[in-house]
């Protein structure tokens, strides 16, 4: 079992929004609106105008489960399983009927879109990945995020992760209900001595194991589920993705 301590966790969800609001979703989910974006006025006037609904939902969580003092010097995972879809799409259907491109748009459908604004924003030059995990997205976030950790142990590593609803055109083929959404984890490694002084970190711990099935498509988000388990008292969440499941146990 490998573990790592969490240092923070923030989540956003259009209507849902502060920790007292995501303690009651989580003693009575519901399903999330499918379109909102925060307002993320900590951004530069000129970095907003840049920022699509995806990009500003997962930086206005980042911005909350990092301190300010620690943003510029922490390693970073950002992970969705559509990234810029919409944006993406648009461009296409630009080029099917032959019209220019916008440049400014453009920017918005690359799958780092959201690293490299939080990079910018905070001046953070450290590593930073960005993937797209399918439906394993919050699995894979937390695997990219402890190969972090395991390199460098002393710098503690934000994992982001977030999508909106996909293009409509695509929309029927992910099996899952639409929703805008995001959560981020500040990770530092297990080994308490690794720990800032004054830290207060949960300590988790965590197994990849082989899923004994194909994963029928969840209910919500494994990243969401993953917020429920974290405000209730349950000894063991276990996320049954595609290709494995995911087991974090509550560590004393």
């Amino acid at each position: 079992m490998l573990s790592f301590g969490v240092r923070g966790l923030a989540a956003w969800a259009p209507g849902v929004e502060g920790e007292a609001a995501w303690r009651s979703w989580s003693k009575a989910p519901f399903a999330l609106p499918a379109e909102g974006a925060p307002d993320v006025p900590f951004l530069p006037a000129l970095l907003r105008r840049r920022c699509s609904p995806l990009s500003k939902t997962m930086l206005q969580v980042a911005w909350a489960a990092c301190p300010e003092s620690e943003r510029a010097s922490v390693r970073a995972v950002f992970s969705s399983r559509h990234g810029e879809n919409r944006e993406s799409m648009a461009h296409f259907e630009q080029l099917v009927a032959g019209q220019p491109l916008s440049p400014t748009r453009f920017t918005h459908t690359v799958h780092n879109a959201q690293a490299s604004i939080f990079s910018i924003a905070t001046g953070n030059r450290c590593a930073s990945s960005a993937i797209a995990g399918e439906r394993d997205g919050f699995g894979a976030g937390i695997l990219e995020a402890l190969g972090h950790l395991q390199r460098e142990p002393s710098r503690p590593t934000l994992l982001v992760v977030g999508d909106v609803p996909a293009a409509d055109f695509c929309r029927d083929l992910t099996g899952e209900p639409a929703a805008t959404f995001a959560v981020a984890l500040l990770l530092a490694a297990g080994d308490a001595a690794s720990q800032p002084a004054g830290s207060t970190a949960r300590r988790v711990g965590y197994e990849l194991l082989t899923a004994e099935a194909p994963g029928a498509p969840a209910e919500r988000p494994a990243a969401l589920e993953f917020v429920r388990w974290w405000s209730g008292d349950a000894p063991v969440l276990e996320l049954q993705g595609p290709r494995a499941r995911h087991r974090f146990t509550r560590l004393s």
